[in-house]
């Protein structure tokens, strides 16, 4: 059995940024710093590696950035649309975010922004 790991181009596209952001962040905040990078599961001659299911707390770290305010800064209007259709349907921002990453993972091919469009599209049946 072959296990799958998500890598730096999958963590940016899942997060929406651009892979160049996800080694900054890696690099700014190393292991040992008040606000480290979640450390990968793997490497491969170099190449890090995390597991699917760790999308979720990459994506609460980088809402805890430091300089981003209380809740995390202010969320894209992609972002915003998506928690408000998730709370219309009677979901709270911990399990839309969960619900997120849960698809995040399941498509890692689908940005953010695309992921957002497709659960709302979905949500409003």
């Amino acid at each position: 059995m072959v296990d799958h790991y998500v890598g730096v181009l999958g963590i940016a596209e899942a997060m929406g940024v651009t892979r160049h952001a996800v080694h900054k962040w890696r690099s700014r905040y190393p292991a040992g710093s008040e606000h480290p990078f979640p450390e990968p599961d793997v490497e491969i001659d170099g190449t890090p590696g995390w597991s699917p299911g760790r999308l979720e707390d990459m994506m609460r770290w980088r809402d805890g950035l430091p300089g981003r305010g209380a809740g995390g800064g202010r969320p894209t209007a992609a972002r915003q649309d998506y928690f408000r259709a998730a709370a219309a349907r009677g979901l709270d921002r911990e399990e839309a975010t969960r619900a997120l990453a849960n698809f995040a993972a399941e498509f890692p091919e689908m940005s953010e922004p695309e992921l957002y469009a497709w659960i709302i599209e979905r949500l409003e049946y």
